[in-house]
């Protein structure tokens, strides 16, 4: 990268302002295609989704992902992350506008948290699918485990729902199942040749036309706390951007 470059970066702290700083392995030239808004939404959003099905979930093309949250900005992301490595996707959402932006995302089918989906996901899924991806926890847990396939994997990203489920490790057994925790943060701010290869890895998703960050909201800086407010009430779709030219 040259100064001048159009770039998106994560900072960890201090990038709710008009100049930040970020360490070079989390700064990334953002392709001609996506605006600076998309650049926002894309190095935490799309590096946890890589991450999560593919580093820990060992994703292939062909097998099916559910996700949970899928209408939120990690969910967003790993719709569009699992199609472009070639997977279906089964998305769990719990409003109709919430069913649209999955559906825009590129969702194959859409279930309701309030129907039964886990019944739905396998009869989609042939008898089961091969991971779920799963920002929320919750109550819904137990139901992600019953509704794999022989062999597949609950990947765990956060507790959204906000409580922390408890595995009964018996029903791992039953179809050798498993659950894989993914914190994207943890193990990349030490690795930084990992950050660089998922950003390859993502590059090739943009030109692909399969990596597109929707915005669901966007704020003035000087209403930081309005956009935290939206996402602490559960109220954000896609990404909530913090747009400085609006300010």
């Amino acid at each position: 990268m040259q100064p001048g470059d159009r770039v998106a970066a994560f900072c960890a702290l201090g990038a709710f302002a008009e100049v930040a700083v970020a360490p070079e392995f989390l700064t990334f030239r953002l392709d001609d295609g996506l605006d600076f808004a998309a650049g926002a939404a894309l190095v935490l959003n799309y590096h946890t989704a890589y991450f999560a099905l593919k580093l820990r979930g060992r994703l292939e093309a062909g097998e099916t992902v559910l996700v949970h949250g899928a209408a939120g900005g990690v969910g967003t992301a790993s719709i569009q992350v699992a199609k472009g490595l070639g997977a279906r996707t089964i998305a769990v959402v719990s409003t109709d506008a919430k069913e649209q932006v999955a559906r825009d995302a590129g969702a194959d089918e859409v279930l309701r948290t309030d129907g039964p989906w886990k019944d739905q996901a396998k009869e989609l899924s042939g008898g089961g699918v091969d991971v779920v991806l799963d920002p929320v926890g919750g109550d819904r847990f137990t139901d992600s485990l019953r509704s794999l396939g022989e062999g597949g994997r609950v990947v765990v990203v956060g507790f959204t729902g906000g409580s922390i489920p408890e595995v009964k490790v018996n029903r791992l057994l039953l179809n050798n199942t498993e659950v894989v925790g993914a914190g994207w943060g943890a193990h990349a701010m030490a690795r930084p040749d990992v950050c660089r290869r998922i950003g390859a890895a993502l590059d090739e998703l943009v030109a692909g036309g399969f990596v597109k960050p929707p915005i669901g909201a966007r704020f003035g800086l000087e209403q930081a706390a309005e956009a935290l407010k939206l996402i602490d009430g559960r109220g954000a779709t896609g990404k909530v951007v913090l747009d400085v030219a609006s300010g």
